[in-house]
């Protein structure tokens, strides 16, 4: 029922957009945020190169969940992949894994494992030269 409701609401917009969520990533939500910093607003293949050619471990993370976007763009909603756009891409807190490690005169170190989910949203904007002809 969701997707009937998200292909409902963009149509009234005239922009249809697709999406893809990773979960359970193990890396932190900020480390995680500035890969997703380099998509946001961009084309989808400058996206992927931008992804690709990345030092950042958790780079192939995110190419994985822009391709299953561009995926869902393709088979689900029926778009064309040259059109498509990285409309939002945004970054959520998952579960937190506590450990510790004992530490001088019988402390205890915190040691905390975060995990990260990501949410990529792509939409359809239209060439300039289908604007040109349709005026």
């Amino acid at each position: 029922m969701m997707s009937e409701k998200s292909v409902n609401d963009s149509n009234q917009n005239g922009e249809a957009e697709a999406m893809a969520k990773a979960r359970m990533l193990r890396v932190s939500p900020q480390k995680l945020n500035l890969v997703s910093k380099l998509i946001r607003n961009k084309p989808v293949n400058d996206a992927l190169a931008q992804l690709r050619f990345s030092k950042k471990r958790i780079a192939i993370d995110v190419r994985k969940c822009l391709e299953s976007a561009i995926a869902n763009a393709e088979n689900n909603h029926g778009l064309d992949i040259e059109e498509l756009v990285v409309a939002e891409a945004y970054v959520g807190k998952n579960l937190v894994l506590k450990r510790g490690r004992p530490r001088a005169r019988g402390r205890y170190g915190k040691i905390l494992k975060p995990f990260s989910q990501l949410t990529i949203k792509v939409k359809q904007k239209p060439n300039e030269d289908d604007k040109g002809e349709k005026a």
